[in-house]
């Protein structure tokens, strides 16, 4: 199975699901596709769509799935990243209405400079090519800091 996920604001990214769906017509994506899509309206005879999901149905899409396809958001991706999952991602583009301003082009930029998610252009054109190639990538394995990030904040707090 391959999991979509759009977040849960309230823009639109249906480019993404167009592309998903004519991946899957032209067999690039042979698995069953569940896409979690928010406020988009969008239907589709090939993928199942979900407006949104619980937190336990969320991650265990996310656990089942073979890979996942998700927007630039941190959030998506990260939890992605946590169960060691490949992530093709997506930026939304503010000339499309897709979110407010071009943020998710830094996000996109800056977690494929760690080389832990396979990342797509601004125009989605190549998805199929890198849907063909999944297996073939080879991404680092994604570390949280967290841990210590909170140890290192708790220190801060203690010493005032």
């Amino acid at each position: 199975m391959v999991f979509v996920t759009l977040g849960t604001q309230n823009f639109n990214f249906s480019r993404l699901l167009q592309a998903v769906e004519k991946a899957v017509e032209n067999n690039a994506i042979e698995d069953e596709v569940i896409a979690q899509i928010g406020n988009n309206k969008f239907e589709s005879q090939l993928i199942k769509c979900v407006p949104f999901l619980d937190k336990e149905t969320f991650v265990q899409y996310m656990q089942e799935a073979r890979f996942v396809i998700s927007h630039a958001g941190t959030g998506s991706i990260i939890s992605a990243l946590k169960l060691e999952k490949k992530i093709i991602v997506a930026p939304r583009l503010s000339k499309y209405g897709e979110h407010i301003d071009d943020h998710q082009l830094e996000i996109l930029d800056a977690f494929s400079k760690m080389n832990l998610i396979i990342p797509l252009n601004k125009d989605l054109d190549d998805l199929e090519d890198k849907l063909v190639k999944i297996d073939e990538y080879k991404l680092n394995t994604f570390r949280s800091n967290t841990k210590k990030f909170n140890l290192h904040l708790i220190d801060l707090i203690n010493d005032l």
